[in-house]
């Protein structure tokens, strides 16, 4: 399937000039990006350093105002564009999955920080489809957002199902489910309005702007979709909350998903309706059938009492399920027979993995003799990249000293060039295994460097840097012959997930 791009206008004003103090907006924005990416860059590092307690509450306070100013230039600026009239779809095959999961997994600290679960689930007839999957987490990453932002006890289901359409166009239904207040029925149709709140006490509660749902209602509208919000059809049994529903119709790509459970009965024992329900999806997504009687159940440490661990199945063969914060009790559920272990939020592919280990492994009284070494979940990774020669290509000293932290805990040897004119020489001079190149240098900007590199027949990998996460901007990186592009802030995760990618590390290697 090939990348093709289509122009959606919002309203037919095709030949409307540009609004002076929108465009201002717009440049604005951009240039407020780049120091708040550095501050929120180098807090980040600040915190992995020994700090007493009172540092680390405000170093963690100045983090999130920084990322609530960077959320509200963010949506400052789509909002911008969007009322400029006309907006662009980069449109690829998206892995609907790996959406989604993304999204949850980014949002996971967050909720998890408020006592809240966060779960994800795609129906197994839903495919992939062809889209703009920068639009399409713009959309899920605002509704699920907002439902962790106004949810205190319970947690957040961000789900996708088919819903109708044809087999080459199917309509597909991305729903966010939360356990807060709900929404009052006269107040669902102004909270997607400019600057709009469920009450007016709203915008000075949660310090928002009202502008994230208006970007959404747009963007919904650009996909011919539609966005609204509902009472969860379960609400009145799981305490109340709101439902956020996207409807549109995408072409569907053709991706056959493994069934790696297929024939294996699998039981799940969760106190929170919101995790039961999200294993059971994925469960039946890997080709599984979930039964009380099974030889293999999921069970979330939630359901232990407080402090204690939860007990071991009569199946004799367990796998729990634990917040990341709760990791210190992995050797303790070893200890008492627990073949395995999940971290939420679930990910079908390590879900399928631990139950057909568990099925497959020694009957508990047994593997205390024959232990197995632990399985690491794949977001945890020991350094995997010691070798690996990097080109840093950046001119703002806050960007290039996070950047160059970053790649040297990795194990990665780094030289940097604070100019395209510089990075150019050093790739003459010497051989690097992949340049990560800032879009935005004096002189030579990085397309223009990318360019050149690319005229001297030079292959290495280039990855863009850039605060610009829009499909022209990915295009123009493209076009100029890089590879990828990474949006700033950048975080260890992205950034590990991108040298895997281009120096063909594996980052899930397991541990012995």
């Amino acid at each position: 399937m090939t990348r093709r791009t289509a122009t959606k206008r919002i309203e037919e004003r095709t030949s409307a000039p540009v609004d002076p103090a929108q465009q201002f907006l717009r440049l604005m924005s951009h240039e407020m990006r780049t120091p708040l990416n550095g501050v929120i860059g180098m807090i980040n590092l600040l915190q992995r350093t020994r700090l007493d307690g009172a540092q680390r509450a405000y170093a963690e306070n100045a983090r999130q105002s920084a990322e609530h100013l960077l959320g509200l230039v963010n949506d400052l600026l789509d909002y911008a564009r969007l009322e400029a009239g006309a907006l662009e779809f980069d449109l690829a095959p998206v892995d609907l999955e790996g959406l989604v999961r993304g999204v949850a997994e980014l949002l996971s600290p967050r909720a998890h920080d408020k006592g809240l679960e966060i779960v994800w689930s795609v129906a197994a007839d839903a495919p992939d489809v062809l889209a703009d999957e920068g639009r399409l987490r713009q959309v899920l990453f605002n509704l699920a957002g907002n439902a962790v932002k106004f949810t205190e006890t319970g947690g957040v289901r961000i789900s996708v199902e088919r819903v109708g359409g044809s087999a080459a166009r199917p309509r597909l239904a991305f729903l966010v489910d939360d356990t807060g207040p709900g929404v009052a029925p006269e107040a669902r149709t102004r909270i997607f309005e400019e600057f709009g709140h469920a009450d007016s006490s709203d915008a000075v509660r949660q310090d928002g702007a009202g502008l994230g749902l208006a970007v959404v209602r747009k963007l919904a509208a650009a996909m011919d979709g539609s966005v609204k919000v509902e009472s969860r059809p379960d609400g009145a049994a799981t305490g109340g909350g709101a439902r956020f529903r996207f409807e549109a119709a995408f072409a569907a790509v053709a991706v056959a998903r493994d069934k790696p459970l297929r024939g294996q009965t699998v039981a799940v024992r969760a106190v929170d309706p919101f995790v039961l329900s999200a294993a059971r999806a994925q469960i039946e997504a890997s080709g599984g059938v979930v039964a009380n009687d099974a030889p293999v159940t999921l069970v979330d440490h939630a359901d232990a009492p407080a402090g204690a661990l939860a007990a071991l199945p009569s199946s004799g063969r367990g796998v729990v399920l634990l917040k990341p914060a709760e990791r210190d009790l992995i050797a303790r559920y070893r200890a008492v027979g627990f073949h395995g272990y999940l971290i939420k939020p679930l990910r079908r592919a390590s879900l399928a993995e631990r139950v057909l280990a568990a099925i497959g492994a020694e009957a508990p009284d047994k593997a205390s003799a024959h232990c197995a070494a632990p399985i690491e979940d794949d977001r945890v990774a020991p350094v995997q990249f010691a070798g690996i020669r990097v080109l840093l290509a950046e001119d703002n000293p806050v960007g290039a000293l996070l950047a160059r932290t970053l790649l040297r805990r990795e194990g990665c040897t780094v030289e940097t060039a604070a100019t395209g004119d510089e990075a150019v020489a050093a790739l003459k001079r010497a051989r690097y295994d992949v340049v990560f190149m800032d879009m935005r240098m004096p002189g030579m900007d990085g397309p223009a460097a990318a360019r050149a590199i690319r005229a001297a027949g030079d292959t290495t990998p280039i990855l863009a840097l850039t605060a610009n996460a829009f499909a022209e901007d990915r295009r123009a990186c493209l076009e100029a012959g890089m590879d990828d592009h990474i949006v700033k802030p950048l975080d260890a995760e992205a950034l590990r997930a991108a040298l895997a990618r281009w120096t063909k590390r594996d980052i899930r290697a397991k541990v012995g």
